[in-house]
């Protein structure tokens, strides 16, 4: 059911987790532009973060289809989606795909709460 590999979500959570609780790393609750790109203006000033790189890295690193999934898990932890709705959700991730999925990713404060919440809805665990 999953095609990217549970360790890999595991590891972009821990990273999303680190980001976030910098005290420097503010996202605004509504941005001040209506613009698509309002994500990609706030981690400009993130761009030298080394755990953010990391963070970029991996998902660089995964293919399309799997990057398509971690965006799915996503919305399925913040419940847009059931368990049940999980082709759905992949497929309005992959309609909806762009080269900036770190960003888009990063971009959501509560990311590591939501990709765990996915990956326990599918039954899996970061936990050993």
């Amino acid at each position: 059911m999953l095609n990217v590999n549970p360790d890999i979500v595991c590891f972009l959570a821990s990273k999303a987790r680190v980001f976030h609780s910098k005290e420097d790393v503010v996202f605004p609750d509504e941005p001040d532009s209506s613009a698509d790109d309002w994500a990609l203006q706030m981690l400009a000033d993130h761009g030298g973060d080394s755990v953010f790189q990391e963070f970029k890295a991996t998902v660089e690193d995964l293919e399309p289809d799997q990057q398509q999934e971690v965006v799915a898990l996503m919305w399925l932890g913040r419940g847009e989606f059931s368990a049940g709705e999980w082709d759905a959700a992949v497929q309005e991730a992959r309609d909806n795909w762009t080269e900036g999925t770190a960003e888009y990713l990063i971009a959501h404060p509560l990311l590591a709460d939501y990709l765990l919440e996915g990956l326990d809805m599918l039954g899996y665990s970061c936990e050993e």
